[in-house]
């Protein structure tokens, strides 16, 4: 098999690799589970590249991020869930739908009116998405109330940044970043007496309390805080 710049080849590829008798045997043992862990590795992979600046590990970098996606496409495809084509086909509806304003006759000229349509679209998404799943014998509560949209698999400081995010469209926010500061400095008491205390629990309580603080003031002052943080690693 030689190698392409046709998806398709990649695709063959990885039907190839889990064929049940003549595939690789480590890609033929993976479920969704275990290869979970790699798909995020190799988006932070990505990320990183992109932080380099080094285009050539870019676009090896996203290679093996592609490579996650055919990988799940292929094991849903085996259990008659899905095909590539279907993520395909999901992905391009969705961002059609999207963008009317490219796409079809609609006057989203501006920033903010292309944001207010997009967030009109994407509840008109999840109301479509409940039914889907209401069909298919799923019946918890998906979406967790206003704030359960925020992905729990989210790195901590990137969820804390949405839920803030979502709950300042609603008014539960700060008016300026001041008061933010005075807040932080509050957990900074409170933690300190935790640690006085000697309370374990608390301390943890407390510290996850400060750093939710800190994630706020950055959106407050627009610093992304898990760029932030990465920046200061890098300095250290």
């Amino acid at each position: 098999m030689e190698p392409s710049k046709d998806i398709s080849r990649l695709i063959e590829i990885m039907a190839a690799l889990r064929h049940p008798e003549t595939g690789c045997p480590w890609d033929i043992e993976q479920n969704f589970q275990t290869i979970k862990p790699y798909t995020i590795e190799e988006a932070y992979e990505v990320s990183d590249a992109i932080e380099r600046g080094d285009m050539d590990d870019l676009c090896d970098e996203l290679g093996d991020l592609l490579l996650q996606v055919v990988f799940h496409a292929r094991m849903a495809e085996e259990a008659g869930e899905f095909s590539f084509g279907d993520v395909v086909n999901a992905i391009t509806t969705k961002m059609i739908r999207r963008h009317p304003h490219v796409f079809a006759r609609s006057e989203a000229d501006t920033p903010d009116a292309v944001k207010i349509q997009w967030d009109e679209i994407k509840q008109a998404e999840k109301r479509e998405r409940a039914e889907r799943r209401s069909r298919r014998g799923i019946t918890e509560d998906f979406n967790g109330g206003f704030l359960g949209s925020v992905q729990r698999s989210f790195p901590a400081l990137t969820e804390a940044l949405k839920l803030q995010e979502r709950a300042a469209k609603v008014g539960f926010d700060w008016s300026a970043p001041e008061p933010i500061l005075d807040k932080i400095e509050e957990e900074i008491g409170e933690l300190r007496m935790a640690l006085r205390d000697g309370d374990r629990a608390k301390v943890n309580d407390e510290l996850g309390d400060l750093i939710f603080a800190v994630v706020n003031i950055g959106r407050h002052v627009k610093a992304d805080p898990e760029q932030a943080l990465r920046g200061t690693n890098t300095k250290f």
